[in-house]
């Protein structure tokens, strides 16, 4: 494995390295020529015949010099070219300054940066027989220059018009719940199908993301009354829930309490609420809470009502 790598970095220097030699080749031209146009420069009294010599010179010179700027290129740190000679592919050049041979070689260059790709929205329909409107976005970057620009005419145009394609694939494959609950798996799976079939094309699909699902108005109300309906549901079940505890835990009171402790309660109860003296309040007393006063109440009663009878007896029996 690590003699693999090694060899890929190899070659990729090899690529990568560009030899000034075009650049040399035509500085020397010019030297050259400008020394011969300063040797043949026609004096006075010399024939017309060196005249055209020294003009030549002058012009090849001249033609040398102004092919320099033709031999260099420059790529900007995210960028990488590919050099072309005579239409077939010679060498990968990266960032910075290369060089390359005037009319016969030319170059390509590629952006090696993440790019962004809308998907536009598309109308699809989904299992269930849903019509939804989803549109997306891919997170894309070239991995190979030679590739992407080789093997395929426009990259990004294709990766995009290849990813449209897929997400109507799978969305058409889902019913709606699944859409809308498994938007995540959705778009890793549209991906992967993206990433397999443009391997060959020199670029890696970083992510996917659905960006909107937008449902029609009708299928929008239905699922609202399924949501307020969901939302009644539990907030029966939660009070229902509430009102057992509460029943519960007053029957443990109510079994913990004796009846004197009840009707303190409940005399506790009725000061609470009646500090507002403008209310009429009626408060209803269960009878065994005050069963025991009841009946001693009475018997006092009764024992007064007997004291008093004796007493009228006994003046009667002293006349």
């Amino acid at each position: 494995m690590s003699g693999t790598v090694e060899a890929d970095v190899v070659r990729k220097g090899e690529e990568y390295r560009g030899s000034p030699a075009p650049f040399a080749f035509f500085l020397v031209l010019f030297l050259i020529f400008l020394v011969l146009t300063i040797l043949a420069f026609p004096h006075p009294g010399v024939k017309p015949q060196e005249y055209v010599l020294s003009a030549l010179f002058i012009l090849i010179a001249l033609v040398s010099v102004a092919l320099l700027p033709a031999t260099v290129a420059i790529n900007k740190e995210w960028e990488e070219a590919i050099v072309l000679r005579f239409g077939k592919f010679q060498r990968l050049v990266g960032p910075g300054f290369f060089f390359k041979w005037p009319f016969a070689e030319s170059f390509l260059k590629q952006d090696k940066r993440i790019i962004t790709l809308d998907v536009s929205r598309q109308e699809v329909m989904t299992k269930d027989n849903i019509s939804v409107s989803v549109d997306a976005v891919v997170f894309m970057k070239v991995v190979n220059t030679k590739d992407s620009l080789v093997n395929i005419q426009n990259v990004w145009n294709s990766v995009m018009k290849y990813a449209q394609t897929t997400m109507r694939d799978v969305v058409g494959d889902v019913e709606l719940d699944e859409l809308l609950a498994r938007r995540d798996e959705i778009a890793s799976k549209i991906a992967n199908i993206v990433e397999r079939e443009t391997q060959d094309w020199g670029v890696d699909i970083t992510s996917v993301n659905l960006q909107t699902v937008e449902l029609p108005d009708d299928m929008k109300r239905v699922i609202a009354r399924q949501a307020e309906a969901e939302r009644e549901k539990r907030a029966v079940i939660i009070k229902s829930e509430g009102e057992l505890t509460a029943a519960t835990n007053l029957e443990k009171a109510v079994k913990q309490m004796s009846n004197r402790a009840m009707y303190l309660r409940t005399l506790s109860s009725l000061e609470d609420i009646s500090f507002d003296q403008s209310n009429t309040i009626v408060f209803a007393i269960p009878m065994d809470m005050v069963k025991g006063e009841i009946i001693g109440l009475a018997a006092f009663a009764g024992a007064n009502k007997a004291a008093k009878t004796v007493q009228p007896k006994k003046g009667k029996a002293k006349q």
